[in-house]
């Protein structure tokens, strides 16, 4: 695929998906207005010269398409913005009452809250067949392997939140990411039994019945950040939900990949790496990846036409890849040749909700992400998490691309948490967002009279001058990331 056509695709993807969130947050701002009387004069979906446009006869109102799809604005009749004929006084928007105001203003990321409830909630209402939350391995030298955690427990909470899938338990870890101390996961004991089980809304398919209860203390240490920074929150913690075991044994290799150059070949089993001996490929494609642009000794068995074997040491050095999220990993161009995986009925799980039960699930999540964003940005101007973890457009559109690969509910999901980011960071306190004006208007509503307009445009400025730096930042992060 040629680079035009990939670009073309991130940008497609990234409009599909930015484009009806930041429209919806802008008719929320635009229907409450004309509810509260106050006259629209353009309803813009982003910023710039217009690309297309199209004017209500009967309101006036401009509606139009412009060029820099990184947001949008509704333009209201206002007597600060230029003169105003005194038949139409009482519809500016600044002579309307500060509730009317802060309606307005608010209406615009509630849209965004109630976008990314109904999507969570369409995404409970799909049953779907998961791996339950029964522990499949231990990583070696990780904060869950200092406390020798049992494999095939199963984690029912983290921190004192009840978890169902690991999903919830990627998401109570990512809370703690920065931290120091300890994070603490209650377990149950899994006994082998004929007979299926419920949990709560989630049905257990298989062999399950929960007897001794434990709870212990993970130690952590700067989490997710330093040596662990670019991993995710499983890997770092140390525990890994079931995966299958394959053995390590070359089906597939690509012309471009450094293990091909180095002599490897289909049909080679790769038995030990720096001398440790491997007997499972996701073991040999963690240790690839752990180790980008670093020399490792692959110690393989290879047979010849009569079916004798013998060892064969071969040095690969990985090349070092960017991944989804900007980390680097190690890549050396090799695969397994395509095999069935079945998942043992002991680690399966089928989850469905009822609508009801679906949308207090939507709430819950809904309240979750959106206390972990506001965490995530207190570490940030903390020092607890480092200010690369900022995400910018580019990022958007690389994760709204591969969210239309995988299926239709990642781009839900997706779709989801990036209404779910507008509306939160939409809502904080900084002139130039909704949440600035949120403040101004409710100083106006306490005191009876506006703020002045030499201190709202004084702190317009500071707001936009944040803004940009924020913008550059995370725009920074993202070149870094991905070129």
């Amino acid at each position: 695929m040629s680079q035009l056509m990939t670009l073309a695709l991130f940008l497609l993807a990234f409009a599909a998906i930015l484009g009806p969130l930041v429209a919806l947050h802008e008719w929320g701002h635009y229907i409450v207005a004309r509810l509260c009387g106050v006259k629209v004069l353009t309803y813009s979906i982003g910023f710039g010269p217009k690309l297309a446009s199209w004017t209500n006869k009967k309101t006036g109102t401009d509606y139009r398409i412009s060029a820099l799809p990184l947001g949008g604005y509704v333009k209201m009749l206002d007597e600060r913005e230029g003169s105003v004929a005194e038949e139409e006084k009482h519809l500016a928007f600044n002579n309307q009452h500060p509730l009317k105001k802060i309606a307005i203003v608010a209406a615009g990321p509630l849209m965004n809250f109630v976008i990314a409830i109904a999507l969570f909630w369409v995404l409970f209402l799909v049953p779907s067949e998961q791996l339950n939350t029964r522990i499949g391995s231990i990583l070696p030298e990780t904060p869950a392997a200092t406390v020798n955690l049992p494999k095939g427990d199963k984690i029912v909470a983290v921190d004192g939140h009840k978890v169902q899938t690991w999903e919830e338990i990627n998401y109570r870890l990512a809370d703690r990411m920065g931290e120091t101390g300890t994070v603490s996961l209650a377990l149950q004991k899994v006994a082998e039994n004929p007979e299926d089980s419920a949990n709560i809304s989630a049905t257990e398919k298989g062999s399950s019945v929960y007897a001794q209860s434990s709870e212990v203390a993970v130690p952590i240490n700067n989490f997710m950040q330093g040596t662990q920074s670019g991993k995710d929150t499983l890997t770092s913690l140390g525990v890994l939900p079931w995966q299958p075991k394959v053995e390590p044994v070359i089906g597939q290799l690509s012309e471009e990949g450094a293990a091909i150059r180095q002599g490897m070949k289909v049909g080679d089993k790769i038995v030990a790496i720096n001398g440790e001996p491997v007997d499972d490929w996701l073991i040999v494609t963690r240790i690839i990846r752990d180790n980008p642009e670093t020399l490792l000794n692959f110690t393989v068995v290879r047979k010849n036409e009569q079916g004798q074997s013998r060892e064969v040491q071969l040095q690969i050095m990985p090349q070092g890849k960017k991944g989804p999220a900007g980390q680097q990993y190690g890549q050396i161009g090799v695969g397994i040749a395509p095999i069935e995986i079945v998942v043992p009925e002991d680690y399966k799980t089928m989850v469905s909700y009822d609508p009801i039960t679906a949308i207090g699930k939507a709430f819950a999540k809904t309240g979750q992400l959106a206390t972990m964003t506001l965490n995530s940005m207190g570490k940030m101007i903390t020092g607890k998490v480092g200010l690369d973890n900022l995400s910018g457009p580019i990022t958007i559109a690389v994760i709204s691309k591969q969210s239309f690969e995988i299926s239709w509910e990642q781009v839900l999901a997706n779709a989801g948490i990036i209404s779910l980011s507008l509306a939160v960071l939409n809502l904080l306190p900084i002139p130039v967002l909704d949440g600035g004006h949120l403040l101004y208007y409710f100083i106006e509503l306490i005191r009876g009279r506006p703020v002045s307009e030499r201190m709202q445009i004084v702190g317009f400025n500071i707001g936009f001058l944040l803004l940009l730096g924020f913008m550059i930042l995370a725009i920074t992060n993202d070149f870094s990331r991905y070129f």
